[in-house]
Formats: structure tokens, C-alpha cells, sequence
């Protein structure tokens, strides 16, 4: 594209001017980046100083964030306002909060995550978006003087588990106050956008599918790194190189040529001038490190696949590191690590590894002596110090939090990372490696949709260090290169809600507006929006369809009489007879039944007037055409019905299991109210709201101890694997637990059984697969024997030990002695050791 003329790129600048002289404090924040801001940045900021709030839809690393300081910003130049800014995890509020406290100092800078409460009166505050939805529902002091949220990440909101609650804040949240909502690039922003229109108010929608880092992808086959697409064919063709289709197709003797072409394509001066001179030979290789694994091709000949180390050791050479490794097992992450460590890879300085281990020391110096050797430290550091680290759910959060520093430091080089590390964090690196194009779902290998690989992808390329990124799949025996051409090119994926009323927020809502208003502010949700876009188009459709239901019904008009009514006769004929042939082991009576309806029924149809006309055949073309396309249209109609109004009616269920159970009443007049039970009900959170509060109130956990009620509390919150038995009667902790754990164990199949007579999905029975470790974690038991009972990584016992204690926390506040008095001991108990260490 040619430069824009003189006087195109003066109006461009006059306009910019204009634009700047208008919204002074974008400009002004604009200048104090250490980069110029992209349009969409620009367009999201300005839309905030105009008083919008605003959705900005951007790939992975193009830097949506900025809009979100720049709320921040906003808020911090009126004194009393406030600005909360919200994540999905913990990780990524723990680093937006030591990004915060840089640029405003520790005084004006809070952080809030269940676990953690630091300044949390400040002017800025970083919170989990439970966090803030629990605020909400409490009607906190803290929410006053808010201006700004900023929900990072607010395409969750799809995830099963957790999205309802960027629902309910988006919802709840008081109409002054702007949301800026941040998320990565969906193929239905503006639909989205819509919604938060119509709930928000004026709302800006902004979407750019541009990465401010170009992305370069290619496939390793043997040494050589081919580039998937074929540049000559243009971006916008995004054509599938032809070399890796010729490979995939045919591996014989011609495959050394095929690559030199390649090379020879593509401008090595080197290489044609050897190949012009007849002096080319295949390059020689150097030896392997270790055994290369041969992938087997349509050919005898195979395409050996190169081991870990030697890809390090390539994009090393090829200045292409750092680089993260996705693997899609946390085992194989592990076994990467050792595997380029076996090879004596090392990737740093000796001044690099200084710097490495001071940080190590500085951030694990909380650690227990003791704890170490359980946790595999000295030969974790060794791995760091040589560049080299796994980063996944089963590390211990202190070592993720040192790898990510580290990472982000320029001092590791080469990380081998779970699909985990994609969502969110700070850790973009100059080149992302898959090694496969599957991964494990828990039942069966799937290969991974197209977001997935838009997520894993845009790791790559780090604005300001890297001209491009690099995305690099490693050839397999069954790789298509046109599958993975169109895996890549489709950088979109949708955004559906997962919004259900859950007891709780009925509880709350009913509190707070009642019944009435709540069905109306539940029909409100993104849940209902969509499902009433459908019957949006579902309609159109039926009205379409009738137009041509009455262009049949004319054609088949017939001067004799009534055709519609004659081949409706003819219709019920023909099923009856197709019935009474299929239907061989009808009894002798229905058969007989059967046979007089039929004869009636020819006895009309033969009567009726239509039946004597010429055109009668074509008349019943014409009907046939009418009763399909009828028929269509009824279950397109039965559709709407079903889909109008499918959350209120959810909500309506969750009602009256609350009614049966007696946390609401409904007065004479109609009017619902809470109960005593439904008062306490307000403040627990979480999947098992219903029978913690059912517990709480049966009293069914009063005389248990701190370590039993943090097991039994555990129970609660734990999710088995699937292939995970239990412990058994043996494995559960003695005494009072085990009665108290049978009582809930009962009480679950109860409401289970009630949920489902009121046609709701009933939850998973409650498992005490953790509870033998957590009872000795909570009585002073130390790592290793606990980690041997809970058979799991380091990293997972603590994120299941958080669990229990934000469970316990709302214990401690909810419940009556002696429940919450040993609560809080049990509280105690757990928050030790690794548990209780954080980086923050």
C-alpha cells in the first residue's frame, strides 16, 4: 500500500489535533506511555473521558489493559473516587497489584483475593471478581465514591463453572459507576456489546483483530523451520505452503531437493550459489543428545523427529528464545525439564545465574527448611539456574510466581508450560512451541479448537523487544498442514453465557428487590439476551416460513372444496396404515380398532368432494409441501415457547426448593420473604451454598474439632479426579468426623433427590477424597507425610487447602457456636507452612 498523500496525512493530523484539543486527558496520559498507543487504545480511552463505558475486544498481548489504567488514571485525578479492577485469578491480581503499586505507591493500592486483604479501604483495589460480587451483595462501605471497574478478562464469563459472576457484577453493579470490560478477541463482541448496552447504558464497542506483534508460524520438519503459510500467496489467501503438502504426500528420495528448492526459494545466496556450482551436499548433522524419535510417513522413508533439547538448542542458535513449550500434561512438563537437563543444556551467563538465585532466595526465604527437600527445591533452582523451568497447576504457587519473574526478567529461557499459563499472565515470549496439536479432556484426546490455539499463540511476539513472535508445531506423522493452515487462520471464537440462579444469589435478590423485580433483573442476563436473540431469529424465520406456508396452501386450492382439510384426511390415512404394518405384535383387539378407523377414514376421504377432482394429485403435491413446511414451523414455534423466559423459570424452581425447605415464606398476599435460614444463607458462597446452609442449620457439624471440621470442610469443596475410588472407610479420619461426614453424605442425597423433583440438575455427591491429609495437615503433620496421604503435587494440596479455608472463613462468620468458634481455629490450623505463604 503506497504512503498517503501530503494532504491526506496533513487532514489526518489536523483531525488528531482536533481530537486531542478535545479530550485533553487522553492525550495527556497517551504521552506519558514509554510507547505510542495503537487507535483501538486511543479510540477506548477517549470513549471513558466522554463518560462511556466501554467493551474492548483484542488478541492476546495487544495491550487492552492500557484502557483499563487509563481508568485507574481517571478515577485518581477526583479526589474520593475509586477504581476497582477485577481478574479471574488470583496470579493475575497479585501481578496487577505490584503493576499498581509502581506507578501510584503502596498507600493508594489494595488487594483483595479471598485469601488475601491488603489496604483494602485504598482508592484502587485489585480483587478476584468474587470478591467484588460478594460486595456487592453485602452492600459494602467500600463501594462508595466507585467510578471505574475494570473486569480483566471478561470473556470467562463463558467458564461452566465460575462465569455467573461477571454476570451478576455487570448486573448489580450501581449505574454510575463506568465498566470497562477487556476481552480477548470473539467472534460476537458486538452482540455482547449489545447486552451491555442494554444493562449498562451507553456502552462503547471496540474491537481490533490487529496484533501489534506479527506472527509468524511455522512447522519443524527434521532441522528445518518451513513457514506454514506461503508468503507469496498473500495474507489475505492465507494459502498452506505447498512444501509441507508435497512432504506430507510424498517422502521419497526427492524430499533433500524438495528442501533445497525451499531454501533456494526463498533468497539464501549461499545455498544457490552451491547448488548452481554442483557442489551441493545434504548437511551434515551433529549427533543427537539423545534418541530422535522417527515419525512415520505414507513413505518407507520417515521423517526423524528431533528430541527437546536439540529444538532448544535450534531456536537458540536461531535467536528465537525465550520460548515456551506447551505440553498438555503436567507429567510431561516435569519430564521436559529433566530431559534437557540430562542433555547438559545451558542457556544462561554466569552472571545470569547470580541474579537468578538471588531472586530465588529473596522469594522463598519464607520457606520451612524442613518443607525443601519434600518439594524438590535444590534440583527446581539447579533447572533455573541453568535457564531452564515448568511452570503448571501441580507447582507450588511461590515456585510459579519465581518461574513467571524470572521468565518476564529475560533470565529463563525456556519454560515448558500446561495451557494454563495462556490464560492471562504476563509471560509473552518470542517464540511458542506445540509440540502436539491434542490434548487430554479428561475422557478422551481432542485436538484443540481454534481459540485454544489463538490463546496459545499469541503468547508469542513481546511488544516493544520482538519485530515478530513465532509460533512453531513440531511435524508429526498424522499433521495436516491445511487442518492447522485453518486451525490458525480462524483467530475468533464465541462468547456464550453460562449464567444459572444459584440458591444464594435467590437468597440475595429476593432480599435486595424482591421476588418480582428479581425474575425481571435475572431476565436482564446475558443468558436470557442470547436465548432471546434466538427466538429473535426463530421468529423471523416462522414469519418467513408462513408467507411460503400461504404460497402452498394457495396452489394447492382446489374449486371442488376444502383440500386442506382432504389431504389432511389422506395424511392421517397413510400414518394410520404405515402404523398397522410396522406394528406386527399389536394384540388382536388394537389391530381391529386400528382397521375400522382406516376403513372410516377411506370411506370420508372417498366422500369428500376434492377427491373426484382432475387435478387432485397436483393439488396433493402442493399439500404434502404444505404439511411438511407446517410441521417445521410447529417445532419451531414449540422452540420459542421453551426458550422464553428459560432463566426466570430456573430461578422459579430455585425458589421453590428454598419455599420447600422453608428459607423463604410466601405471605397472603403473594409476597416472598426470607427466612431466618435464608438470612444466614445470603453469606455462603460457592457450589455447595444449599447444603452448607442445610448442614449449619441441622447442626450436624457441632461437635467436631478444627482439624475434623477442615477435613469435613475440605470434603465439601474437593473435586476427585475421575478415575479417583475415594479413600475408603479406612482412609477417613476417626472419631466425630466420620459421623458427621455420613450425616452430610445423607443430607446431600436428600437435596439431590429434592432438586430433581423439581426438575433442576442435582449436584456431584460430596467426596472425601482429601480429607485424611487435610485432618493431618490441620494437626501439624508435616509435608511429606501429608502430600504421601493426598497423592498430589505440591501445588495441588495447596489450591484445595485455599479452598477449605475460604470455606471456613464464611464458617467462621456465618455459623453459631461452636461451629464458628472452631472455624477459626480450623482456619488457623490450615494457614501454615506453604499454605500461608504468598509473594504479595
Amino acid at each position: 500500500m503506497s504512503d498517503p498523500a501530503p494532504a491526506e496525512r496533513y487532514a489526518r493530523a489536523s483531525a488528531s489535533a482536533r481530537l486531542d484539543r478535545t479530550h485533553p486527558l487522553t492525550a495527556a496520559f497517551a504521552a506519558s506511555q514509554r510507547f505510542t498507543l495503537d487507535p483501538f487504545q486511543i479510540e477506548g480511552c477517549r470513549a471513558l473521558e466522554d463518560g462511556r463505558s466501554v467493551l474492548v475486544a483484542a488478541p492476546t498481548g495487544a495491550g487492552k489493559t492500557i484502557v483499563g489504567e487509563f481508568a485507574v488514571h481517571l478515577a485518581m485525578q477526583t479526589p474520593g473516587d475509586k477504581a476497582f479492577y477485577t481478574t479471574p485469578m488470583k496470579a493475575l491480581s497479585n501481578q496487577k497489584f505490584r503493576e499498581l503499586q509502581d506507578v501510584y505507591g503502596a498507600d493508594e493500592v489494595g488487594l483483595l483475593t479471598g485469601d488475601t486483604n491488603i489496604n483494602g479501604s485504598a482508592r484502587i483495589v485489585v480483587m478476584t471478581t468474587e470478591v467484588l460480587r460478594n460486595m456487592l451483595y453485602a452492600d459494602s462501605p467500600a463501594l462508595r465514591g466507585l467510578r471505574y471497574v475494570v473486569m480483566d478478562e471478561v470473556h470467562y464469563l463463558a467458564d461452566r463453572f465460575r462465569g455467573a459472576v461477571w454476570e451478576e457484577v455487570i448486573i448489580h453493579l450501581a449505574p454510575s459507576v463506568r465498566l470497562v470490560s477487556l476481552s480477548a478477541t470473539v467472534s460476537n463482541a458486538e452482540e455482547f456489546g449489545d447486552w451491555l448496552d442494554t444493562v449498562r447504558g451507553d456502552t462503547e464497542v471496540i474491537v481490533s483483530e490487529t496484533r501489534p506483534v506479527p506472527l509468524e508460524q511455522h512447522v519443524l520438519v527434521r532441522g528445518d523451520l518451513l513457514p506454514l503459510f506461503d508468503d507469496r500467496a498473500g495474507i489475505a489467501t492465507a494459502q498452506v505452503n505447498q512444501e509441507l503438502m508435497r512432504i506430507r504426500s510424498f517422502k521419497g528420495p526427492n524430499f533433500e531437493n524438495n528442501r533445497r528448492a525451499q531454501q533456494l526459494r526463498s533468497g539464501d545466496r549461499g545455498e544457490r550459489a552451491r547448488y548452481a556450482s554442483g557442489g551441493y551436499e545434504a548437511p551434515r548433522r551433529r549427533p543427537s543428545r539423545g534418541n530422535k524419535r522417527p515419525v512415520r510417513s505414507a513413505n518407507v522413508q520417515r521423517i526423524e523427529r528431533l528430541d527437546r533439547p536439540d529444538v532448544v538448542e535450534l531456536l537458540s542458535r536461531a535467536n528465537l528464545l525465550p520460548a515456551i513449550f506447551f505440553i498438555f500434561s503436567r507429567v510431561g512438563c516435569d519430564a521436559a525439564v529433566q530431559q534437557v537437563r540430562r542433555a547438559g543444556v545451558r542457556l544462561t551467563s554466569q552472571d545470569e545465574r547470580r541474579e537468578i538465585r538471588a531472586v530465588i532466595e529473596e522469594r522463598t526465604r519464607t520457606l520451612l527448611e524442613e518443607d525443601l527437600a519434600v518439594l524438590g527445591f535444590w534440583e527446581w533452582r539447579e533447572n533455573l539456574e541453568r535457564g531452564v523451568a515448568s511452570h503448571h497447576a501441580g507447582l507450588l504457587p511461590a515456585f510459579k510466581e519465581v518461574v513467571e519473574e524470572l521468565f518476564q526478567r529475560k533470565l529463563v529461557k525456556v519454560v515448558f508450560a500446561t495451557e494454563t499459563l495462556a490464560l492471562g499472565i504476563n509471560m509473552p515470549a518470542r517464540t511458542v512451541v506445540l509440540e502436539k496439536l491434542e490434548k487430554f479432556n479428561g475422557e478422551a484426546r481432542v485436538a484443540i479448537t481454534s481459540g485454544e490455539y489463538t490463546q496459545l499463540a499469541g503468547r508469542a511476539g513481546r511488544r516493544g523487544i520482538d519485530v515478530e513472535g513465532h509460533a512453531v508445531i513440531q511435524w508429526t506423522e498424522a499433521l495436516d498442514p491445511q487442518a492447522v493452515a485453518a486451525l490458525a487462520s480462524r483467530r475468533t471464537y464465541p462468547l456464550n453465557s453460562s449464567f444459572r440462579p444459584t440458591y444464594n444469589m435467590a437468597v440475595n435478590l429476593i432480599d435486595q428487590f424482591g421476588r418480582a423485580r428479581a425474575r425481571e433483573i435475572l431476565e436482564s442476563s446475558f443468558a436470557q439476551f442470547q436465548a432471546d436473540r434466538a427466538v429473535v431469529g426463530l421468529a423471523r424465520q416462522v414469519r418467513e416460513q408462513e408467507e411460503s406456508l400461504a404460497g402452498y396452501e394457495k396452489a394447492m386450492t382446489c374449486d371442488r372444496g376444502d383440500f386442506a382439510e382432504y389431504s389432511g384426511i389422506r395424511r392421517e390415512l397413510s400414518d394410520l396404515e404405515k402404523v398397522n404394518r410396522k406394528d406386527v405384535s399389536a394384540s388382536r383387539r388394537t389391530r381391529d380398532e386400528r382397521q375400522r378407523q382406516i376403513s372410516s377414514l377411506r370411506r370420508r376421504m372417498q366422500r369428500h368432494p376434492c377427491h373426484q377432482c382432475p387435478d387432485r394429485e397436483h393439488h396433493a403435491r402442493w399439500a404434502e409441501r404444505y404439511w411438511k413446511l407446517k410441521r417445521e414451523i410447529d417445532k419451531m414455534r414449540r422452540q420459542i415457547d421453551t426458550r422464553t423466559g428459560t432463566v426466570a423459570r430456573i430461578f422459579d424452581r430455585v425458589v421453590d426448593v428454598l419455599g420447600a425447605l422453608e428459607y423463604v415464606a410466601v405471605a397472603d398476599d403473594g409476597v416472598t420473604t426470607l427466612t431466618p435460614a435464608g438470612r444466614t444463607m445470603r453469606r455462603i458462597y460457592g457450589e455447595r451454598d444449599l447444603l452448607v446452609a442445610e448442614s449449619l442449620r441441622r447442626g450436624i457439624w457441632k461437635d467436631l474439632d478444627a482439624a475434623s471440621l477442615a477435613a469435613l470442610a475440605c470434603s465439601l469443596v474437593y473435586e476427585p479426579r475421575r478415575d479417583d475410588a475415594g479413600p475408603g472407610e479406612r482412609g477417613l479420619p476417626r472419631g466425630a468426623f466420620r459421623t458427621a461426614f455420613e450425616a452430610t453424605t445423607s443430607l446431600w442425597q436428600e437435596l439431590d433427590d429434592l432438586e430433581r423433583e423439581h426438575r433442576l440438575p442435582g449436584s456431584e455427591p460430596v467426596s472425601a477424597g482429601l480429607a485424611q491429609a487435610m485432618h493431618t495437615w490441620a494437626r501439624g503433620g508435616m509435608l511429606d507425610r501429608v502430600l504421601t496421604e493426598a497423592d498430589m503435587a505440591a501445588g495441588d494440596f495447596v489450591r484445595w487447602a485455599k479452598q477449605t479455608i475460604d470455606l471456613l472463613d464464611q464458617l467462621s462468620i456465618v455459623s453459631d457456636q461452636p461451629v464458628a468458634g472452631t472455624a477459626r481455629k480450623a482456619l488457623d490450623a490450615v494457614r501454615r507452612g506453604i499454605v500461608a505463604y504468598s509473594a504479595v
